[in-house]
């Protein structure tokens, strides 16, 4: 392990979003007993992230509750209505302040990402220099990711859309890439998709 590289690596959990295709807030769907930010953000604590800040806005209130009792912070985006991008920045402004060494950035509405993936991601980015550590799903980039505190300021500064991928296509070539199964990338975004993944755990 690379002796800058052993403290701490912090969750940024995104659960903003408004849920518009949806039609209702997908966050407080039930999968496996628990809804599915609970169920997000005890995968993200189970992985190894310390701390683990989880982006509120949409129905911030009934989001918190489901999640208040768990070892956690929130950072509330007043802008969550913009999309994801400020949802991000928002995140990384709290991680900063936290003195996190790095920051693996999840989605709450990908249930299929697990703490085995996240505690490998974090372990490869302990053994290498890489400032990203990226999962590849049979080509496609998409959450996690995880980003070196080198590239906070990056993520911030970045305008338009995707921010985040946009930190990742440049820095690519240095990154660390972990293969996850195509099945682990499914995503709630409408009814169709609920149901589909409610039957499959």
């Amino acid at each position: 392990m690379s002796a800058d590289r052993e403290g701490p690596v912090a969750g940024i959990l995104l659960a903003a979003g408004t849920s518009s295709r949806m039609g209702k807030n997908k966050l407080l769907f039930e999968l496996e007993g628990e809804s599915v930010i609970r169920r997000a953000a005890r995968r993200a604590l189970a992985g190894g992230l310390s701390p683990l800040v989880v982006v509120l806005g949409h129905e911030s209130d009934k989001a918190w509750k489901e999640i208040e009792d768990l070892p956690c912070e929130w950072s509330l985006n007043p802008l969550y209505e913009q999309g994801i991008n400020s949802s991000l920045k928002a995140g990384v402004m709290a991680v900063r302040g936290l003195k996190a060494k790095a920051a693996l950035v999840m989605l709450a509405d990908m249930p299929f990402v697990t703490s085995e993936m996240i505690a490998a991601m974090i372990a490869r980015y302990r053994q290498s220099t890489a400032p990203l550590v990226i999962s590849d799903y049979d080509g496609v980039n998409a959450p996690p990711m995880l980003y070196d505190q080198s590239l906070f300021m990056e993520l911030l500064l970045m305008e338009g859309e995707g921010c985040g991928r946009q930190v990742v296509r440049r820095h690519k070539a240095e990154a660390e890439v972990l293969p996850w199964p195509v099945s682990a990338l499914q995503d709630l975004d409408v009814p169709e998709d609920y149901e589909r993944v409610r039957c499959a755990t």
